[in-house]
């Protein structure tokens, strides 16, 4: 699986024989210094440029080009070398660009020599400079890793190899771009964007492109694991459930995502809306809702809410990573300054001091500046996205709810929250989770789950999760087409009459609340029953042998208080029912809390690991695999004295009278 960096982070290379593939938006120099333990560059016959491209083990382009293949032999190089660091440059006196910023961010692989990538990296950020250290090889512990840099540098390439420790790099960089200068090739023309098939459209000041993660889907643990599995993560905002199911679309591990809906055909989908002309020239483009790729505006506005929470994710690790590369530079700048101890105190060692604070807070502004603008896109989209979702995307306070309509045909996903960074805590991405369920809910009603949920009363905490999964069950209901979904509820010591009223009084309930280990137990042998049925029948190949009374739509259970009125017998189903149930159509929403459950040890562990988690209250607990984030987790809330719920929920009961059922 390749590996997607941003700055700052690193990955183990598998094997020592490797590409190193260069993809800009005009022609680049592309050239590799080798480095000692100490990072130290010792000579320029430790550098490989267009002038003198090849050295043991290493070789690069004699041209500016906007694309480059490197070649790397890391056994073949000089025992000596522990550090490979390629370095892209602007040729100067070509007529092309003076500064990264004014043209696509370069995109670089690191690929086996079959091609295969390992990692890759798209050098977001620059503005500008003119020269940029790109990533570097490195060996640690006898393992070579690949580490992504991004370092710019405006004065250009004679400020970057200066500050690799070179002596008369001023020179060499003329001398360089002379080498480019007099080159007869010509340079390759850029190469087309990269755009797989479901990527949405970027905005040309938003973050750029790249292939979306293999798989972020928040996980039903609270720390990261990997993980959202964001439905996005729960499919954090997209997603088949949180932590990912990347799905936007459930994606797989072995491939990209896969933002097709079941029933679509696969031909390519009519492209997206034009953007809106920016205001002014250079501006960037004004955000538009349903910008990328679809067969519909649903399914365009799903890929583009996807979009947004990578782009968020991708913007706040590229500022954390040059926060840590600033401090990271500081203090590797104090210990070569300070290393004589005639420097260590007085003067001298003050304004060593002081000039490498400096360094550090000057690139965290600019990578503040960056982030800023990144977010202010995002925020400016996100004002334009969330009022033309449709209900199944939409928060209980969007109007679109109160003119609902019940479909005829099931939409593509399901919001059931919202996610934030602490970045900026009032940009908030929509939590969608595929539909049908790929995974049944877990509604976390117990005061150890969060510092926010340990400040809470007991009763009020265990009220607001039957609440949260009230919400849930309501949703579900009205995006489903007539009579293709019903819900049944297991409340053992009906606790949750209170918060179940909603549901009871608008007749929208497959039958009464189920108490008492009779109700429970019936509840499970009907439902288990069903999934056996179906099961023999979809392998027997025999759909129209099943029962005239056997309700084919999908079925949702909500478990209350779990696991109070369940015998031994009554967990080993539940548990069933949460494996076999999903691809059936029997999906579980359970609201317990696990310190309860812990008298059934171990057994009740994989129900606990195969349910996407969520809470009641707000709670940082989903994590994505792609770049560690943990991501904070709003749960769905009716706006205060809105009556959106009751009215909901007569729209579906009527529907069901006028469909007959």
């Amino acid at each position: 699986m390749t590996a997607e960096l941003v700055r700052g982070q690193n990955h183990t290379l598998p094997q020592t024989r490797l590409e190193i593939r260069v993809s800009a938006g005009s022609p680049v120099v592309a050239g590799a210094t080798l480095g000692d333990e100490n990072g130290t560059v010792r000579g320029v016959e430790w550098i490989a440029h267009p002038g003198a491209h090849r050295l043991p083990g290493l070789e690069v382009s004699r041209q500016a080009a906007a694309g480059h293949r490197l070649a790397v032999d890391l056994e073949a190089l000089p025992d000596e070398v522990h550090r490979v660091t390629v370095l892209l440059a602007l040729p100067t006196g070509a007529g092309g660009p003076t500064r990264f910023g004014a043209t696509a961010a370069p995109f670089v692989a690191v690929t086996g020599l079959d091609g295969t990538e390992i990692a890759t990296f798209t050098l977001t950020g620059l503005d500008a400079e003119s020269a940029v250290s790109a990533l570097e090889l490195y060996r640690r512990q006898g393992a070579w890793k690949v580490r992504a840099v991004g370092q710019g540098y405006a004065a250009g390439l004679a400020e970057m190899l200066a500050d690799q420790g070179l002596a008369g790099a001023a020179e060499l960089a003329a001398s360089i771009q002379e080498a480019v200068a007099r080159s007869l090739a010509r340079s390759a023309a850029p190469p087309p964007p990269r755009t797989p098939e479901g990527d949405r459209v970027r905005h040309a000041s938003g973050p750029s492109d790249a292939h979306p993660p293999t798989a972020p889907q928040p996980q039903p643990t609270a720390h990261p694991s990997p993980a959202p599995q964001p439905a996005a993560p729960a499919h954090p905002p997209t997603g088949t459930d949180p932590g990912t199911q990347t799905a936007p679309a459930a994606p797989t591990a072995a491939g990209p995502i896969n933002y097709a809906h079941p029933r679509r055909q696969h031909a390519a989908p009519p492209p997206p809306p034009p953007a809106a002309p920016p205001a002014e020239p250079g501006q960037a483009p004004q955000p538009v809702a349903g910008d990328a790729t679809g067969w519909s505006m649903d399914e365009r506005l799903y890929n583009q809410i996807w979009g947004m929470f990578e782009d968020l994710a991708r913007a706040a690790a590229a500022y954390r990573s040059a926060e840590d590369f600033a401090e990271s530079r500081m203090g590797q700048e104090l210990d070569r300054s300070l290393s004589d101890p005639r420097n260590r105190i007085g003067g001298t060692g003050d304004r060593a001091r002081e000039e490498a604070r400096a360094k550090r807070d000057e690139l965290i502004a600019r990578a503040r500046e960056v982030l800023d603008r990144d977010l202010a896109q995002l925020a400016a989209e996100a004002a334009v996205v969330e009022p033309a979702l449709p209900a199944a995307y939409a928060g209980w306070d969007n109007p679109v709810w109160h003119a609902h309509r019940i479909p005829m045909e099931l939409p593509m996903a399901l919001r059931i929250g919202d996610l934030h960074l602490p970045e900026r805590t009032d940009l908030r991405i929509p939590l969608l989770v595929r539909l049908p369920l790929e995974r049944g809910i877990w509604v976390d009603s117990g005061r150890t789950a969060s510092e926010a949920a340990a400040l809470m009363d007991t009763d009020r905490l265990r009220r607001l999760a039957m609440e949260t999964a009230v919400l849930h069950a309501a949703r579900l209901l009205a995006v489903y087409p007539p009579g293709e979904f019903s819900v049944h509820v297991i409340d053992p010591a009906g606790s949750a009459a209170g918060s179940l009223a909603p549901l009871v009084d608008a007749g929208v309930l497959a039958g009464p609340p189920a108490a008492g280990p009779g109700g429970v137990a019936s509840v499970l042998a009907h439902l288990t029953r069903r999934v056996d049925l179906v099961q023999m029948a979809v392998r027997a190949g025999a759909a129209d042998a099943l029962p005239p009374d056997l309700d084919t739509g999908e079925q949702l259970l909500v478990v209350n208080d779990f696991p109070h009125g369940f015998d031994d017998r009554a967990v080993t189903q539940l548990r069933y029912l949460a494996d076999e149930g999903p691809p059936v159509g029997v999906h579980l929403l359970m609201v317990a809390d696990r310190e309860d459950a812990s008298a059934y040890g171990p057994v009740l562990d994989p129900l606990w690991r195969s349910l996407l988690r969520i809470t009641p209250v707000a709670d940082n607990h989903l994590a994505d695999p792609w770049v560690g984030h943990a991501w904070t987790y709003e749960p769905p809330a009716t706006p205060p004295g809105s009556r959106v719920l009751e009215q909901v929920l007569a729209a579906v009961t009527a529907a069901r009278r006028a469909a007959g059922r």
